[in-house]
Parts: C-alpha cells; sequence; structure tokens
C-alpha cells in the first residue's frame, strides 16, 4: 500500500511539474509574441507622417486604426506632402499582409513615392516608377494604392490607382459620389504597367477623402456598401472640421466586422481663391 501511494504521489507530482512547464512556455510565448506586435505596432507608427502639411486653401487630416486581431499588424499607410508648382502630393495605401514584412514594404513604397514624386508630378508615371523600383529590389509583396496630386490655386486634380479603393468626394453644391476612375494592378507584381491618369478641376468648397479597405469591407459588410456609408458621412460633413470627419469614417469599420487595420486620408478645399 505504501509502494503504490509513494508511486502515485510521484506520479502526480510529475504531472504537475509537467504543466507547470508547458504553462511556462505559453506564457513565455505570449510574451514573446506581444512584444513582437508591439515592436511592429511602433515601427508602422513611426513609419507613417509625423504630421501633413498646412497649405493655403486646403487642410489635411488622417485616422489610422490597427487590426481588431493582436496577432495581424498590417501595412497601411497615407501620406501627403508639397511638390513642386504648388502642388500637394496625397497618397494613402495597403500592403498585402499582416507582418512586420508587410510594414517594411509599406516603409519602402511611401519613400519610394515621395522620392520619385520630386522628379515628376503627374500620379500615373509616379505609381509607374514606383512599381518598377520595389519589384527591382525584390521585396516579396505587393500593395495597392491611391497617388492624387492637387493645384490648391487652379483646382486641377491628378488622380491615379494602383488596384486600390476608389476616392469618395462631396461638395457645397450638392454633389458627391465615389471616383470610378480607371487603375492599373497594384504595385510589386509584374514591371512596365502603366497607370491611367483622371484629371478634374474642382471651383467650388469640397472634401476628397481616401480610405483603405479596412474601413469600408469587413464579414459583415460587402464594399459596395461600405463605400456608400462613407459617401453619406462625407456629403454631410465635407464642410466642417476635416479631422472630425476623419474620425467620423474611421467608424465606419466598427461597422463592417474589420479584421485589418484601417486608414482614412481627408482632403478639404476651400475653393479656388478667385471664387472666394
Amino acid at each position: 500500500m505504501r509502494h503504490h501511494r509513494t508511486t502515485h504521489v510521484d506520479s502526480a507530482q510529475e504531472a504537475l511539474l509537467t504543466l507547470g512547464h508547458l504553462v511556462d512556455q505559453a506564457l513565455e510565448r505570449i510574451r514573446i509574441q506581444r512584444a513582437r506586435v508591439e515592436l511592429a505596432e511602433a515601427l508602422q507608427r513611426h513609419l507613417l507622417p509625423p504630421q501633413l502639411p498646412a497649405m493655403p486653401h486646403i487642410a489635411i487630416a488622417a485616422r489610422y486604426t490597427p487590426s481588431r486581431d493582436g496577432l495581424d499588424v498590417g501595412g497601411d499607410w497615407y501620406d501627403a506632402f508639397p511638390m513642386t508648382n504648388g502642388l500637394v502630393g496625397v497618397t494613402i495605401g495597403d500592403v498585402q499582409g499582416h507582418d512586420v514584412e508587410a510594414i517594411a514594404f509599406m516603409g519602402q513604397a511611401r519613400t519610394s513615392l515621395r522620392a520619385l514624386a520630386g522628379a515628376t508630378t503627374d500620379p500615373g508615371e509616379i505609381l509607374s516608377r514606383t512599381n518598377d523600383l520595389l519589384i527591382s529590389m525584390s521585396c516579396g509583396p505587393f500593395a495597392t494604392c491611391c497617388f492624387l496630386t492637387f493645384d490648391p490655386v487652379s483646382g486641377a486634380l491628378a488622380i491615379s490607382r494602383a488596384g486600390h479603393i476608389p476616392m469618395v468626394w462631396a461638395t457645397a453644391t450638392g454633389w458627391s459620389g465615389i471616383v470610378l476612375d480607371s487603375g492599373g494592378p497594384p504595385l510589386g507584381i509584374l514591371p512596365g504597367e502603366t497607370y491611367p491618369v483622371t484629371r478634374r478641376r474642382l471651383t467650388e468648397q469640397g472634401s476628397l477623402v481616401l480610405v483603405t479597405d479596412g474601413v469600408v469591407e469587413g464579414p459583415s459588410c460587402p464594399l459596395e456598401k461600405g463605400l456608400d456609408e462613407v459617401v453619406q458621412l462625407v456629403s454631410s460633413g465635407y464642410d466642417g472640421d476635416p479631422d472630425r470627419l476623419a474620425g467620423d469614417v474611421i467608424k465606419v469599420a466598427d461597422l463592417t466586422g474589420h479584421r485589418d487595420d484601417a486608414a482614412v486620408l481627408v482632403v478639404r478645399y476651400a475653393g479656388i481663391p478667385s471664387a472666394e
């Protein structure tokens, strides 16, 4: 009896020790994963612009929210910067994948767009050159992107897309909608791609809103419905604080049940100076 009791106690102790080791290993994996996610989120936020430019006749605001799944850190980005001849360049994009590699590719794409925008002001040419540059670096992932240039004085707007969500707009006269322009394929897939450019002229007060798919598409919301929600928000808030509008638009992601990260960029235009 004593022998059996001792064996039983020893077995129980061994089981508890084994369980303790498994718990320790699980906690260590959780700690490492949490540290990895925190590092990736810090890296991503570091690669996003710390501030957006202030220019006459326009106001720019942006919002970003990480994925609901703490293990998925995406590569969404936005950017806006002055260009030559008084133009402003505005871009938003989304890298395929949810890891540190996607974030690194995001940084390469954003830096490439900025650098190449110093050589040309044509959005289609900027996307084409960026595409070839990313492929030449053998980066691996691919990215969707929308790039536009805008002249606040003349109201001249030029837009080009690389497989990205179309832009939403609204004006003071009550017009609003989705810019269903022609686009090219995502960046980083095939070399030598061309990207069509849509050109317009804005003469009245209004807002342009660019989003990533995490805002308008998810398990509980198809893309068309998500875009319609954004159109309604932009139509009612085009003339308000662009930061508030960006905050309202980013909340659409809560309706979609998205697991992806999400980004919004708002450009509010005061109208051409001669019309004020």
